[in-house]
C-alpha cells in the first residue's frame, strides 16, 4: 500500500529510477541479441510511464503507442530473422518516441507555478529521454552515413549504441570529454542540435524549477517568522 501510494505521489521517481536501472544494466546486454530486445522493452515502459506521469489525452497517448509498437515490433522481428539492418528503423521509431515523451513532460512541468518533489525528478527523468533519444538519432545517422563518428579506440570502427548514448549524455550535458567526435556533416547538425537543446533545457526548465524553488521556501520562512 504505501509503495502504492508513493508511486502515485512521485511517479516521475519511478521513471527516473528504471531508466537510471537500464542505463547500469545496459552494458550486460550491449552484446547479446536478446539484451537488445530486453532493453527496448525497457524502453517501452519507461515511455509508457513517462506519458503516465504528464496525464496526457488518450488521443495524445495514442501517438506514443504507435511509435512504440513498431520500434519493439521490428527490433524483435529483426533478431528473428536475422536482420539487423532493420535495427535502424526501429531506432528511428524509438528516437521519435523518446523526443515526444520528453516534450510531454516538460509540458507537465510548466503547466503550473508551483514546484512540485516529483517536477523535481521529472526535470531528470526528462534529461534521460533528450539523451536517449538523440543516442537512437546517432544510431541511425551512422546508419545512414557510414562513417559519421570517430573515436580515439578503433576509430574506423562503427560505433556501438553505448559509445552513442555516452556520447549524448556528453554532449547534452555541456561536459563533451572529446573521445568520440562526429566527423560528417549530418552527424555534426545533429550534435549541435543536442547542443542547443542541453543549453535550451537549463535554461528554461532547469533554472525556472530553481528559481520557483527559492521562491517557495522563501514564503514559507515568511510565514513562519
Amino acid at each position: 500500500m504505501a509503495a502504492r501510494t508513493l508511486f502515485h505521489r512521485h511517479p516521475s521517481a519511478f521513471l527516473l529510477a528504471a531508466q537510471l536501472l537500464s542505463l547500469v544494466l545496459y552494458p550486460t546486454m550491449d552484446q547479446s541479441e536478446s539484451g537488445r530486445v530486453l532493453f527496448g522493452l525497457v524502453g517501452v515502459v519507461v515511455v509508457s510511464l513517462a506519458l503516465w506521469v504528464v496525464n496526457r489525452s488518450p488521443a495524445e497517448s495514442w501517438i506514443a503507442w504507435m511509435l512504440a509498437v513498431p520500434a519493439v515490433g521490428i527490433t524483435v522481428l529483426s533478431i528473428a530473422l536475422g536482420r539487423p539492418e532493420l535495427l535502424v528503423v526501429s531506432s528511428l521509431f524509438e528516437s521519435c518516441l523518446y523526443f515526444y515523451s520528453a516534450g510531454s513532460l516538460i509540458a507537465y512541468m510548466l503547466h503550473d507555478h508551483e514546484v512540485t518533489t516529483d517536477e523535481l525528478f521529472a526535470a531528470g527523468a526528462t534529461f534521460t529521454l533528450i539523451a536517449w533519444g538523440f543516442a537512437y538519432a546517432f544510431f541511425v545517422c551512422q546508419a545512414w552515413y557510414p562513417g559519421s563518428f570517430t573515436a580515439l579506440n578503433n576509430p574506423d570502427s562503427p560505433r556501438t549504441w553505448m559509445e552513442l548514448l555516452f556520447l549524448s549524455f556528453t554532449n547534452l550535458s555541456g561536459v563533451g570529454i572529446g573521445d568520440i567526435l562526429p566527423i560528417s556533416a549530418p552527424a555534426r547538425v545533429l550534435v549541435m542540435l543536442e547542443q542547443f537543446a542541453g543549453v535550451g533545457y537549463i535554461a528554461a526548465i532547469v533554472s525556472r524549477l530553481i528559481g520557483l524553488t527559492i521562491v517557495r521556501t522563501r514564503e514559507r520562512k515568511r510565514k513562519r517568522g
